[in-house]
């Protein structure tokens, strides 16, 4: 079979996404020896990326989403290449193509937390028009866990037989990367106290300003022994997180360090105190599961598929929308060692059964069972 993938995400700067993309597209290398795959790619990716085997090709799709390029070149690339199936791996896909198609969703924050970019009336309706349209032409939904499951059909109205939950995986050795020495990431990113991390964009959805708000407050009870880290790029579009952290004069105790290389953050994840996880709203939620992997405690919200994903006693959890909640869990972390090793090891052993290789067996299934030879223009 000929199957097309939607790679315009491929690489760890699409963060989620495109690491799900990357996981998927090497495993189907090393576990499927049958069919042949032509993957679509951004220049950037497309310029670096050597296909592992023969079985494998690339196309130069570079086409930004919600674009026309998207809807119309990306559509006559696809409609060229004749496909058995065609999986997106992200909602963006070009109405207009009638060939057989999956699609990957990793959530629905959008239609909870539209953000700044989609108060315009355009984005809203492209958005709503898009992914309204290749989830009803798609063939099956996969949805990474049962709450995506669960909004695409309150949302969406998705019929529940159409859905597959496939859970991502978790790397069991981080990436392919050793870890920065600890004292020389801590004198490289100026941090000189224990830290509690987060890794991630910044968006509304990801709570950020609470956080920052809660740690102030906790670390100012104690006298200020913490720092907290905060990593991803700056999104000009968003200021709350410098904002906040100036106007309560914390530079000394919240450290924005941007994004960072791939051995930075290993580095993060294993030196510190605890990973905080204080979002309104996710579809999966991988970053908890990778301090759990790392061997790092985790404080997790309660809410959406949080407490799916992370599971019963492997986490603490607090309520995102409680600052109170949240500095009382912070400071449980901090003065109660017998916890913190309890999280340690039951996280250890919880994010194992989250597998790559699971996950990529379980979308070949899909490809096998959907894939038609019967192309449609």
């Amino acid at each position: 079979m000929k199957i097309g993938i939607d790679a315009r995400m491929y690489g760890f700067g699409f963060t989620g996404i495109g690491r799900y993309t990357s996981e998927l597209v090497s495993h189907l290398a090393r576990m499927d020896q049958e069919n042949h795959y032509v993957l679509f790619m951004r220049k950037e990716a497309f310029d670096q990326f050597e296909c592992p085997n023969e079985r494998f090709e690339k196309r130069l799709a570079d086409f930004h989403h919600y674009s026309f390029g998207e809807q119309f070149g990306f559509n006559q690339l696809l409609k060229k290449e004749k496909l058995d199936l065609m999986h997106f791996t992200h909602f963006n896909a070009p109405v207009f193509y009638r060939g057989p198609s999956i699609v990957t969703i990793h959530d629905l924050t959008l239609s909870f937390f539209p953000g700044k970019k989609m108060t315009r009336f355009w984005y809203r309706w492209a958005y709503h028009w898009v992914i309204k349209n290749v989830t009803r032409k798609a063939k099956a939904v996969i949805a990474v866990s049962e709450n995506t499951k669960k909004d695409l059909m309150k949302v969406l109205k998705v019929p529940e037989k159409k859905i597959e939950v496939i859970y991502n995986g978790v790397n069991q050795k981080f990436g392919d990367t050793e870890p920065t020495p600890r004292a020389d990431i801590m004198k490289k990113l100026g941090l000189s106290k224990p830290f509690f991390l987060y890794t991630g964009v910044w968006r509304d959805h990801k709570n950020l300003v609470g956080l920052i708000k809660a740690f102030v407050a906790f670390n100012q009870s104690v006298g200020k022994q913490y720092e907290l880290v905060i990593t991803g790029p700056h999104n000009p579009t968003y200021h709350e997180v410098p904002d906040t952290v100036k106007a309560l004069e914390a530079e000394d105790q919240v450290q924005l360090v941007g994004l960072v290389s791939e051995s930075d953050l290993y580095a993060l994840y294993l030196n510190a105190l605890a990973y905080v996880f204080p979002s309104f709203y996710e579809g999966f939620g991988l970053p908890p599961l990778e301090a759990m992997q790392c061997g790092t405690p985790t404080l997790v919200s309660n809410t959406s598929c949080i407490p799916e994903i992370c599971g019963e006693g492997n986490a603490l959890y607090f309520d995102p929308y409680n600052l109170e909640d949240m500095q009382a869990k912070m400071k449980q972390m901090v003065t109660d060692p017998t916890l913190r090793q309890r999280l340690v090891e039951r996280g250890k052993e919880h994010v194992k059964s989250f597998s790559w290789e699971k996950m990529t067996a379980s979308v070949l299934d899909i490809y096998r069972k959907f894939a038609s030879s019967d192309h449609t223009d």
